[in-house]
């Protein structure tokens, strides 16, 4: 498969995994980016050992989760008492709710859930986090009921 044709297939899938893990617009746009151009460097020794798109999600889960180590290993300044954090316009309350909600959750919750909402298969799934494919079953049933749960408490 070629490159531009993963790139295609891909980019919104990972934009959205990435979202579910920083729920930042610009630093989920930065990491699908950083996994684009490992996926380009590592693309001629793919091995076809397992699906390239489960290759990518697992690319993209490690690069965010790099990222959430860097930030807990700096701390960040509190912004200026006058600034507010800018968030994207454009998506509708409920979705940047569910991404803040993801967010919030456990990383391994966070790529599960992520993943699922992608629509890919929870056998895939159990090999990209490496947990049985009957756990994450329970996993994203009991994530669905937090999400859920979060939802209700803020009157939705």
């Amino acid at each position: 498969m070629a490159f531009e044709d993963i790139y295609e297939l891909y980019w919104q899938k990972i934009f959205r995994l990435c979202m579910g893990y920083v729920n930042d617009t610009e630093l989920a746009q930065d990491l699908a980016q950083e996994t684009f151009i490992i996926v380009w460097q590592q693309l001629p020794k793919f091995r076809n050992e397992s699906s390239v798109g489960t290759w990518i999600f697992r690319i993209a889960s490690n690069n965010c989760l790099r990222q959430i180590e860097k930030e807990k290993r700096f701390a960040k300044t509190d912004l200026p008492i006058n600034l507010e954090e800018k968030k994207q316009e454009s998506m509708e309350p409920q979705i940047q709710m569910l991404y803040q909600f993801i967010s919030e959750l456990q990383e391994t919750d966070r790529i599960i859930i992520s993943l699922e909402l992608e629509e890919v298969k929870q056998a895939e799934i159990a090999n990209i986090v490496g947990l049985s494919e009957s756990n994450i079953r329970v996993k994203i049933h009991r994530i669905k009921e937090k999400l859920t749960q979060k939802f209700k408490e803020n009157g939705y």
